[in-house]
């Protein structure tokens, strides 16, 4: 993810998960090692928007909703795959022979998050570290056929946020607003209710 991707995703977990409805630009700076010009940057569309009030004591997240859609709209998911392949088995049993280190994404970030299934699904997306990223890709190798295991490159401050290798609600949901499977709305709409949106 770009660094205003972050920054904002950020914002929105402080508000969401955390109940913190106030920070600072000074705060967020140090807490991702960027500039307050970056985080300044990051979120003036999201204060031409009405989305965030910016006062001196620090950031207030007006417009949830508003916030995480323009986040899911600038979001690009395709970048972030750093590998892909075919394997010949269920999800469950992808799921399973997951390795240690790894955050999932998407459906099965929902399914452990939520335990449940809004429908079914047929491809597996987790987050690595680039150090991990080879250990994975040895576990499974490239294969011929339709691929159904993704693996997403995972930005520093995402693991920071994630809990028991499952990336945050935030997450789930720009990432499957930028998914074309037809059960990704369903996922969609599922998780706006979890997230009272």
């Amino acid at each position: 993810m770009k660094k205003k991707e972050v920054i904002i995703r950020e914002i929105l977990f402080d508000t969401l998960e955390k109940k913190d409805a106030k920070i600072t630009q000074l705060e967020l700076a140090s807490r991702l090692d960027v500039s307050t010009s970056t985080v300044n940057n990051a979120i003036k569309p999201l204060v031409r928007l009405g989305a965030i009030d910016v006062k001196s004591r620090g950031l207030n997240v007006i417009d949830v909703k508003k916030a995480l859609i323009y986040l899911a709209s600038i979001r690009n998911l395709q970048r972030d795959i750093i590998y892909q392949t075919y394997i010949p088995k269920g999800v469950l049993e992808i799921e399973k022979s997951m390795p240690a280190g790894i955050l999932y994404g998407l459906f099965s970030a929902y399914k452990f998050q939520y335990d449940e299934v809004p429908a079914d699904y047929s491809e597996v997306y987790i987050y690595s570290k680039e150090e991990d990223f080879e250990k994975i890709k040895r576990r499974f190798p490239e294969m011929k056929g339709p691929p159904n295991l993704f693996i997403l490159r995972a930005d520093p401050a995402l693991f920071n946020i994630s809990n028991k290798n499952i990336v945050p609600s935030i997450q789930i949901y720009i990432d499957l607003w930028n998914t074309r499977q037809w059960y990704a709305k369903e996922f969609l709409i599922a998780l706006e209710k979890k997230m009272n949106l």
